[in-house]
């Protein structure tokens, strides 16, 4: 079927008269999958405590317990950009929901270490699924003047999800030791059940309808997202258009197409790939999972003191994500990516030299200790502005549609890849040279992502979905910020 011949005949889109408020909601309901992430993270930093002394395993065994989520999500993620183009993004949101109740439940009746551990690679597949379908489906429903906003709110619920853990581990922790950790990873099962009846009422992405050239369905997709039948009939005219062009072009295979790309591809690859790789050798997750390790190494050993703390430092990241989330279509990418980074070098070298004195002194000063809890939580904070929500947003809107679940799926597994390295190895290189001196070097490492920033990832910000290839296609891809 054919695009109608009354579309528009102006070069550009219709003002928009307001919030869509199906796309919110459509929106929501995907970036729900991602509080499963956000909570097995946060919770996990708690109970990890009490499976340690309650399983008698050593600090390895943590490390693969804590870090194994994160090797198996890159499987996810590989496979989520072949599974979302054959069965839709819709389903596909639907399958991770389904794969992680399953590891949920297994966690929580988990009899012994072995079992415990399959749960959590169970769970780590579905968190793969759900953070690259979540962004992926929101920023193609989503216009171009909220998709920054939408395509947040995964990190948004990541944070959300966080911070929930972070309160379950204290409402829970005066339970006996053979309870308190099973509730706290049982519980996770609940926010799919929600998510698998939530879906009842999204629609599928429009532009994987129009690859099904399943055109009067995409129709009437954007119909429903859209402000007006105009607008509505202008963005299925620019999506046939781009997809029409993209099949006469290229003949060529999606992962060929991704191994062997263009020049504006290979920048679009070095940009997203690049982003997901900092974002998690900044070391937030594993600062996240471990900060009671820290303070318990700053001379803090109770439980509950430690879990207040990462309340504190949820509610921190919750407050300044839903900033980043509001002003990022506004001010753009970039400005708040700079802000974020340059704050966490700042933060981590603080933190790093508050370490350093508590390591090397008796008597615990209560400076340091302040200082260090308030660089850990000014540390996540400007994660939360910048590298948290911007590295989704980014991964996911800047490629053309035939390769952008695949090439999406194929930056967020080096995503990962990364998370899961730094979390199995963050306490045995820092027993080898101090948490302090980890903490420097992951200051290092943001002067480096800042510097990549600089010249490799330019504004997307008001951008459509199909302009994105003749931003990658300049010689010059660095923006002014």
């Amino acid at each position: 079927m054919e695009v109608k011949p009354n579309a528009l005949e102006s070069n550009q889109p219709p003002r928009k008269s307001g919030f869509n408020k199906y796309v919110l909601l459509c929106s929501l309901l995907a970036s729900t999958n991602s509080i499963l992430l956000g909570y097995d993270t946060g919770v996990m930093s708690g109970a990890v405590l009490y499976i340690k002394d309650y399983m008698k395993i050593n600090s390895v065994k943590v490390e693969i317990l804590v870090g194994s989520l994160n090797v198996c999500s890159l499987i996810g993620s590989l496979l989520s950009g072949k599974t979302s183009d054959l069965i839709g993004r819709r389903y596909t949101v639907v399958l991770a929901a389904m794969t992680f109740l399953v590891g949920a439940i297994v966690m929580g009746l988990a009899p012994n270490y072995g079992i415990l551990l399959a749960g959590r690679l169970l769970a780590g597949v579905a968190v793969g699924y759900a953070l690259m379908i979540a962004p992926l489906y929101t920023s193609e429903i989503a216009p171009p003047s909220k998709r920054g906003f939408l395509t947040s709110l995964p990190e948004f619920f990541i944070v959300m999800g966080i911070l929930l853990g972070y309160i379950v581990n204290y409402i829970l922790s005066d339970l006996p030791p053979n309870i308190n950790w099973r509730l706290m990873l049982g519980i996770a099962a609940l926010p799919s059940v929600i998510i698998l009846f939530g879906v009842i009422i999204m629609p599928e992405s429009p532009r994987w309808l129009v690859g099904k050239d399943r055109i009067a369905q995409a129709r009437e997709v954007l119909i429903k997202i859209s402000d007006s039948p105009q607008e509505a009939e202008f963005r299925l005219e620019e999506i046939v258009k781009v997809h029409k062009e993209s099949k006469n072009k290229n003949t060529k295979g999606v992962w060929k197409e991704i191994l062997i790309p263009t020049p504006a591809v290979r920048r679009m690859l070095v940009a997203a790939i690049g982003i997901n790789f900092f974002m998690q050798a900044s070391g937030n997750d594993a600062v996240i999972y471990y900060t009671p390790q820290v303070l318990k190494a700053a001379g803090i050993h109770n439980k509950k003191f430690m879990f207040g703390v990462n309340v504190i430092m949820g509610l921190s990241k919750t407050g300044f994500v839903l900033i980043s989330a509001i002003f990022l279509d506004r001010f753009g990418r970039r400005p708040l990516l700079f802000i974020g980074t340059t704050g966490m070098v700042v933060s981590l070298a603080v933190l790093g030299a508050g370490s350093k004195v508590l390591e090397n002194s008796t008597d615990k000063p209560l400076w340091a200790i302040v200082m260090s809890i308030i660089a850990v939580c000014a540390d996540v904070s400007f994660f939360s502005i910048g590298l948290g929500p911007i590295t989704w947003v980014y991964s996911t809107e800047i490629f053309p549609s035939k390769i952008r679940a695949q090439a999406s799926g194929l930056a967020i597994s080096v995503n990962r890849l990364v998370s899961g390295a730094v979390a199995m190895s963050f306490l045995s290189i820092s027993e080898a040279i101090s948490f302090g001196g980890m903490f420097f070097v992951l200051s290092g490492i943001m002067v480096v992502a800042n510097i990549h920033f600089y010249f490799f990832l330019p504004e997307t910000k008001g951008k459509t979905l199909e302009e994105m290839v003749k931003i990658f296609e300049k010689n010059d891809s660095k923006q002014e910020t």
